[in-house]
């Protein structure tokens, strides 16, 4: 019996030796933990920039995976420019909303009113915009969005073209039918025309009606809201909508936005009604081109005679984001201190925030010399649906199905109907 318990205790010491051998071994073993797998939904509003925005969403994975260990799949979407805003509309109104969307600065008061929108104001992101620009994303002093595209625009046009001609940038409407008149007499083509996509002759009236309301009638978009105003007191829009219409390329509705850039960039035309965001197409096409912005004449008043001034692009974080930590790490990343700058400056957006410390192009110089000389005007506020229908019936305008009478009836009763 003895012998029996003292092989008993022989053999537990024995298995006790062994367990403590092992565990240090199974320390070393140990495998590192398994990163946790995320989903982000992500939709813009600006397809022309898809290359520059595919890379930052993947440098972004990147540093999700290498910092915080989350493996995120981050899905893009960019649908088209005439269809973004009703493809957004019914995904906000779904159960199928997008975690981060963006929309025109312009109508964060109204997507704030429907809940859409979640206040940034504490974000790190939030001291590093410049104040002038968190302004034109901010309602009630609550930062609603990060601003991308903070910029001032007018009419593109080639310099080399112009100097080789001795011409300068218009100052009244006459001045810009001088312009068209040598261009003609020297066999250039004046204006770049790629109405295909409705936006883009909606930039004419965004323009004109800009310079006419800041510069002759600055109550006219408060009297129109309340129903006091009419599109009759701003006939002289159509001065140069005429004039670039019948002195551009041919068959303008069957070409897109990009393909007008890139013929633009090839020296089809001198001037192109188009904003700053064209020039990564432009330049794209055409390295060496010259390229130069001035404000749109609308009469013969200088003081009418101004550049946009808009933040046309901001990215909104949804409150009922399913990530919302990973949403705002996005929002944050956007004016990330190291990476933000090159995205930035890739796009040709101007420096809005502490972190862009690059050179603006010179097309972006030449549009903020307006600004610095109190030539520009912020970018109006009108509903939607008054925006929209500008561009459609441009649009008829161009193929003469309507006339300037039915383009005031039918702007007067959309506005009407917008402000119910």
């Amino acid at each position: 019996m003895k012998k029996f318990l003292a092989l008993s205790l022989v053999i537990c010491m024995v298995f006790l030796t062994v367990a403590c051998a092992k565990e240090p071994v199974a320390e070393a073993i140990a495998t590192p933990e398994q990163p946790r797998e995320a989903e982000l939904n992500i939709m813009m509003s600006i397809p022309q920039f898809m290359d520059q925005w595919d890379t930052y969403v993947q440098q972004f994975e990147a540093k999700m995976l290498a910092e915080e260990n989350i493996k995120v799949k981050v899905n893009l979407e960019m649908p088209s420019s005439d269809q973004y805003e009703s493809v957004l509309q019914a995904r906000l109104t779904s159960d199928d909303a997008p975690d981060l969307f963006t929309l025109h600065s312009n109508n964060i008061g109204t997507y704030n009113k429907a809940g859409y929108l979640t206040d940034l104001s504490n974000d790190p992101l939030a001291t590093k915009i410049y104040d002038n620009v968190k302004s034109t994303v901010s309602v009630d002093g609550k930062l609603l969005g990060v601003p991308l595209e903070s910029q001032a625009w007018g009419v593109l046009y080639n310099k080399e073209i112009f100097e080789k001609l001795n011409l300068e940038a218009p100052k009244t409407l006459s001045d810009l039918e001088n312009i068209v008149n040598i261009l003609k007499e020297n066999d250039y083509t004046p204006f770049m025309l790629a109405y295909q996509e409705q936006w883009v002759p909606q930039l004419m009236t965004a323009l004109t009606l800009g310079g006419k309301v800041s510069g002759d009638i600055p109550d006219w978009v408060d009297r129109m809201n309340n129903n006091e105003g009419s599109y009759s007191e701003v006939t002289d829009i159509f001065g140069p909508i005429d004039l670039i219409m019948e002195n551009g390329t041919i068959r303008a509705m069957e070409v897109g936005s990009e393909a007008g850039a890139a013929d633009f960039a090839n020296g089809k035309a001198a001037m192109f009604v188009q904003g700053t965001w064209a020039s990564g197409t432009i330049m794209a096409t055409n390295p060496d081109m010259k390229l130069g912005v001035f404000a749109l004449p609308v009469n013969e008043n200088e003081d009418c005679t101004s550049v946009n001034l808009s933040t046309s692009t901001t990215l909104a974080v949804h409150p009922d984001a399913k990530e919302m930590e990973l949403a705002r790490m996005f929002a944050n990343y956007v004016l990330d201190d190291q990476d933000s700058a090159a995205l930035f400056q890739a796009c040709s957006f101007n420096p809005l925030a502490t972190s862009h410390t690059y050179q603006p192009a010179s097309w972006v110089a030449d549009a903020s010399s307006f600004v610095a000389a109190g030539k520009s005007y912020k970018d109006l506020v009108l509903p939607s649906a008054v925006t929209d229908e500008q561009g459609k019936l441009l649009q008829e305008y161009y193929v003469k199905t309507i006339t300037k009478e039915d383009f005031i009836t039918r702007m007067d009763e959309v506005y009407k109907n917008s402000n119910k």
